[in-house]
């Protein structure tokens, strides 16, 4: 489920959506999920939120979707068995990984496989923030989103 009801859509800015950088974020955690959301959007990212892989995957924002934070343990599709699927169809998103309870192989596998990036929960706001700039780069400055030191 989009968790649209919880966020509202972020204000226009000069920078057009299209070249604004879209983070999806796909976590059963609610608290986990609509904090990195909002995070992100403070930021100045495009941000969308997912409770579940299926969600994502059946979404409009896919296609659109520069780089994906994912947890590792969900229920249903897991974050690596969607990490799998994405790379199976030709989909090469950057993948961030955030977890608590994922294990040292589950960590390697993934980083063996592409990820971006792998992070313990819970995560500082500056060092999920640096890694994702790492992989995308800071998004521009706009009327609405000035520069910000982390």
């Amino acid at each position: 489920m989009k968790q649209s009801d919880v966020e509202q859509p972020q204000q226009a800015t000069k920078k057009s959506n299209i070249e604004t950088p879209l983070i999806s974020i796909v976590d059963d955690d609610p608290s986990v999920r609509v904090s990195t959301l909002r995070l992100l959007r403070w930021s100045g990212f495009r941000a969308e939120a997912f409770d579940c892989a299926e969600a994502f995957l059946s979404s409009e924002y896919l296609a659109q979707t520069n780089c994906l934070v994912l947890d590792v343990r969900m229920p249903g599709m897991d974050g690596l068995e969607l990490q799998k699927r994405l790379m199976d169809t030709g989909r090469r998103i950057p993948i961030v990984f955030l977890s608590a309870r994922a294990s040292e192989e589950e960590k390697q596998r993934a980083l063996r496989v592409g990820a971006a990036g792998f992070l313990r929960k819970p995560v500082s706001k500056e060092i999920l923030l640096r890694t994702i700039h790492s992989v995308l780069g800071p998004p521009a400055p706009t009327d609405n989103n000035p520069p910000k030191e982390l």
